[in-house]
């Protein structure tokens, strides 16, 4: 475990608006677990287990970080290149995976079921990051990065346009919520399920949608949360009062954590010397954020809990 704090509370956390503060624990600090991977991406926490998955895409791996322990291991080599990770209302891990282009379930005895891997019978692109909402239905965004190149995934051609979709949780039906969206990235839900947000990798500046949810099944109203600037947005959570905690990159004095309140103002910050790509709320009290950032795998204790399963 290394750590660059040299006093509390630590520098690292920053309050851009008074209301932070409160999220804030002044004697908690940075944490830096493990380091060594490429590109570390779509940490998803099983508390049952006290340990953290993660995806590292060009190394072709899922890591496992004890709680207890501490101990770094391999859960799976290869890993297809999955990307993002979370679990389903069952416990189960859900899987995008970039070199099969397909977006899976590891079951409770190890084997794996291919949740999504077409759509009107073309394969989809590379899906990216995934989340399951209360009603089982499994929401995932499929932008063309895993097939751009060799390095994360397969070089290929895309076919189909780069949409936002949902598995039907009890038929399986896969349909497109958000259709041809540039490069869609990161995504969750707000608490009561009521909003969707939606990292839009393709727009320059980047941005970050809310739309409302219909009838728990369908998105309209879309309309821009965030403009980030210069700013890089990727994955990101809510907590239980609503704030978005989204992992950040774009040089010094962005990458880390930029926290969003409900109204979409930014009120505070994690700063970190890599590139936050993702993040997930764990620990028993689920206020252990753990980031998954460039080469290395972060956390830090807040004054804030996840949304169950966020």
């Amino acid at each position: 475990m290394e750590s660059n704090l040299v006093r509390y509370p630590d520098p690292a956390v920053q309050i851009i608006d008074p209301s932070f503060e409160q999220y804030r624990i002044r004697t908690a600090a940075v944490e830096r677990l493990a380091t060594g991977f490429r590109w570390a991406e779509g940490p998803v926490w099983f508390g049952d287990g006290r340990y953290l998955l993660w995806s590292d895409i060009p190394n072709n791996r899922i890591m496992r970080w004890d709680e207890e322990t501490g101990v770094v291991s391999v859960f799976r080599k290869p890993s297809d290149h999955a990307n993002g990770n979370t679990r389903d209302r069952q416990g189960r891990l859900v899987t995008c995976e970039h070199g099969t282009r397909r977006v899976t379930r590891t079951e409770h005895d190890g084997s794996i079921t291919v949740l999504a891997d077409n759509f009107d019978g073309k394969p989809l692109n590379s899906p990216n990051d995934v989340i399951v909402k209360s009603d089982d239905s499994i929401w995932f965004t499929d932008p063309e990065f895993g097939i751009l190149g060799n390095y994360e995934g397969h070089k290929a051609r895309m076919e189909l346009p780069t949409n936002v979709y949902r598995v039907d949780g009890r038929t399986g039906d896969v349909t497109v919520v958000v259709g041809d969206i540039p490069r869609p990235n990161g995504l969750c839900f707000s608490p009561d399920e009521s909003k969707f947000y939606l990292v839009v990798s393709g727009k320059s500046p980047r941005e970050i949608m809310v739309y409302d949810v219909a009838d728990g099944t369908k998105l309209i109203n879309g309309r821009v949360f965030v403009n980030t600037g210069p700013g890089v947005p990727d994955g990101f959570r809510c907590d239980t009062d609503g704030n978005l905690w989204c992992g950040f990159g774009g040089g010094e004095g962005q990458d880390g954590v930029a926290i969003f309140n409900p109204a979409g103002r930014l009120i505070g910050r994690i700063l970190l010397p890599e590139r936050c790509a993702n993040l997930c709320f764990g620990g028993l009290k689920r206020n252990r954020l753990f980031l998954a950032s460039s080469q290395s795998l972060y956390s830090i204790y807040v004054n804030a809990q996840g949304v169950t399963l966020s």
